[in-house]
């Protein structure tokens, strides 16, 4: 077939990768104004050589729709592998890929969740309460420790605040990315180096303290009875599936570390662009708060979805052609990585044709169309743990409320982005300052008197 891809920018390949890396929301948005709902990225490795990137929900929906076998979601993803692992749920392809799927699926089922919100709620509950008032919060560093110490008691199990001490550092360590380390990757020799040799000192390190405690809690008698999502992936093989294969130790680990990053550094995010958005409303907030009092989960849901809506956290979702397809009218080769757009996607004027503005009601009343609200990305890929990030998040926001007024201190009315691994986050921290809510009420005087 003649190749003839969409057009994009004529930008040599190493500045639009860079620019990929770094100001993604720039080069799409510059993109997408300049050669409308398709256009194509030309990168250098291990980033996609070509990228054809959509943001039409139509597309979308084609994209989505497509044969797993034919749009290879793990190998559009392997900038991570690293990080993640050869095993990880989002790194594997079609029977291997179903697998994993199908054995971590039970532990984010509904029912789970309603068991999981007690911890999540007494965790966030002790976190906030430690929060310091009447001065500038640096919200996404508070997020973090929060989800963080959520993620090892829920997923990995771990209650013990010496092992968690020893995990959460390590763990922090190979979240926080930069995109140069994905270039570094590409050459092994450099792995002897600075920020790759520290990187792989850190990993090894971090993998030692996994496996150990993959075997110890292998050994224990009351793993049938334990709800943490490792002990349930380790019972795989007996009990209600004994059809099953149990999953090898390097198995686990890719998949608890894909459930770190997956469910950590994403919802942390997504929570401190939360907070900063109700500081810059304090209309919005008086109606959360009321929310958070009354238990009114929908509408704190609503704005943890606003929040991912106006700030998106993941730019895009990916998919390798394994044979010649046509997609939104264009003939691509196999080979070609298609991606939707979140990014656009999320603030296209048909969508939302107040994309500029942070509206929580637009969650409520029906006005979301299909395909066009993505953080979570979609079809068989859908993320897994998406009702546990919007539990999680309300039960977090509800904890915050219920104690605090958020306002935004000077200068932070303009919080930009930055991308760190492979999320956008606060560049600044998403700076807000807490007010203990009885402050605001008058006190009360004595009618005696």
């Amino acid at each position: 077939m003649t190749i003839a891809y969409p057009p994009g920018p004529r930008l040599p390949r190493i500045v639009q990768t860079v620019m990929h890396a770094k100001w993604r929301d720039t080069l799409v948005g510059m993109s997408a104004r300049r050669y409308g709902d398709i256009f194509t990225l030309h990168l250098i490795a291990p980033y996609s050589e070509n990228l054809v990137v959509f943001s039409r929900p139509e597309h979308i929906r084609e994209i989505f729709a497509g044969a797993p076998e034919d749009l290879h979601a793990g190998e559009g993803n392997r900038l991570l592998v690293h990080i993640m692992g050869e095993h990880s749920v989002l790194l594997t392809d079609e029977s291997e890929h179903a697998r994993a799927r199908r054995l971590l699926m039970p532990a984010f089922a509904g029912s789970l969740l309603r068991g999981y919100r007690g911890l999540v709620e007494t965790i966030a509950k002790a976190h906030v309460e430690r929060w310091a008032t009447g001065a500038p919060v640096h919200t996404h560093d508070r997020m973090n420790e929060l989800t963080l110490d959520i993620i090892t008691q829920v997923v990995f199990g771990v209650t013990d605040e010496h092992r968690r001490g020893e995990l959460a550092p390590r763990l922090r360590r190979i979240v926080d990315v930069s995109p140069i380390m994905f270039f570094g990757w590409k050459y092994p020799r450099l792995q002897q180096y600075g920020p790759w040799k520290r990187f792989l000192d850190n990993k090894i390190a971090l993998d030692a303290l996994l496996y150990r405690e993959i075997a110890d809690r292998r050994a224990r008698p009351d793993l049938d009875a334990r709800a943490d999502v490792l002990s349930r992936l380790l019972a795989v093989g007996s009990g209600e599936n004994p059809s099953d294969t149990p999953l090898s130790d390097a198995e686990l680990r890719d998949q608890l570390i894909t459930l770190l990053l997956a469910g950590h550094e994403t919802t942390a995010s997504a929570l401190s662009w939360a907070c900063h958005e109700l500081a810059a409303h304090p209309d919005i907030q008086a109606t959360a708060r009321h929310a958070a009092d009354e238990g009114d989960e929908k509408y704190l849901e609503a704005v943890m979805k606003e929040a991912m809506r106006r700030h998106t956290v993941i730019a895009a979702t990916a998919r390798k052609l394994t044979r010649d397809m046509t997609i939104g009218g264009y003939a691509l080769p196999r080979g070609t990585v298609v991606a939707t757009s979140i990014l656009l996607a999320h603030k296209r004027a048909d969508n939302y044709p107040d994309a500029a503005v942070f509206r929580p009601d637009r969650f409520l009343d029906g006005s979301v169309s299909a395909n066009t609200w993505l953080p979570f990305g979609g079809g068989v890929r859908r993320c897994l743990g998406a009702g546990f990030s919007l539990m999680e998040g309300t039960a977090i926001l509800q904890q915050i409320l219920t104690r605090y007024t958020l306002t935004l201190p000077p200068g932070a009315e303009n919080e930009p982005s930055r991308i760190r691994n492979i999320t956008h986050i606060p560049a600044n921290g998403a700076r807000i300052v807490l007010t203990p809510r009885q402050s605001e009420q008058p006190r009360e005087t004595d009618p005696c008197q």
